[in-house]
């Protein structure tokens, strides 16, 4: 994002606080009267997403703002949406320790935080020492150590913060041996763990299960506000309703076929006892 654009969003999420402030009224309610999710009002105003004039058109009739100031803040809404948000855009984002803390704002304003991962461990689910195997492929140094504290932060918020993760991924992903037999154990000791969190469902989909379903990539779902992917040279932020809709038809599609519980515990210790006879 270019930096006037930054402005522009930091100066209508501000605004649109204020008039929220002046009114009284909660995220609930605001998001009640506008027919916008509370945690989606409240991405806007922590500048997480962009609203569309749409959006701003709604919250400001409920929040009583003036004929002038609503034109104003859904030209600048409108102006964002031109420079940045064309249709099915992406935007790019690079750094990883950076975008590890706006992932991290993302999940902690989420109710429901739905991930897919096909190669390689969940982000959320990483041992430190498999983390920091991942982030240096491309970080060194003192990023690398930055990087990797900016995820074990993620995964506190997701055991205090997230109401309800859903977080799947492949039987072979976790055959991917990062590192060695002893981290991949250690590893799946730690998925294991998280399983039983009473906040996160963990999905394995076992090789033997007949997929009708073909993800590219892995990619995470914030409510219905915001899908994230990861590329090899950054991370993109996809908010297009209708692209949003189809990566919920895809995750519904890959739930259905993976395994939970027990069942995906049975699979993570079947995987663990591989590894030791490695």
């Amino acid at each position: 994002m270019t930096a006037p654009a930054r402005d522009s969003q930091s100066r209508l999420a501000e605004q649109l606080r204020s008039l929220r402030s002046a009114t009284g009224l909660g995220g609930i309610e605001a998001g009640r009267r506008a027919g916008i999710s509370q945690s989606k009002i409240s991405k806007i105003e922590n500048k997480l997403l962009r609203p569309s004039p749409d959006d701003v058109r709604a919250l400001c009739r409920i929040y009583g703002a003036s004929p002038d100031l609503e034109a104003q803040l859904i030209q600048m809404a409108e102006s964002l949406r031109t420079e940045i948000l064309e249709p099915r855009r992406i935007t790019l984002s690079r750094g990883a320790p950076n975008m590890q803390h706006r992932i991290r704002k993302l999940e902690e304003s989420a109710s429901l935080l739905r991930s897919f991962q096909p190669c390689m461990v969940i982000g959320l689910l990483q041992t430190e020492a498999y983390a920091r195997l991942v982030f240096s492929v491309s970080q060194t140094g003192s990023q690398l150590d930055r990087a990797v504290a900016a995820r074990t932060q993620r995964q506190r918020a997701l055991r205090e913060k997230v109401p309800h993760a859903v977080l799947i991924m492949t039987e072979g992903a976790l055959r991917w041996q990062a590192g060695s037999p002893k981290l991949m154990i250690e590893q799946l000791e730690a998925i294991t763990d998280a399983s039983m969190l009473p906040n996160v469902r963990v999905g394995i989909i076992p090789y033997t299960a007949a997929v009708s379903v073909f993800p590219r990539h892995g990619f995470h779902l914030y409510d219905s506000d915001a899908v994230i992917v990861g590329t090899e040279t950054g991370t993109a932020t996809i908010v297009d309703q209708d692209d949003i809709a189809r990566y919920e038809v895809m995750f519904g599609e890959l739930e259905r076929v993976a395994v939970t519980g027990e069942a995906a515990r049975g699979v993570l210790s079947r995987l663990s006892d591989d590894y030791r006879r490695l």
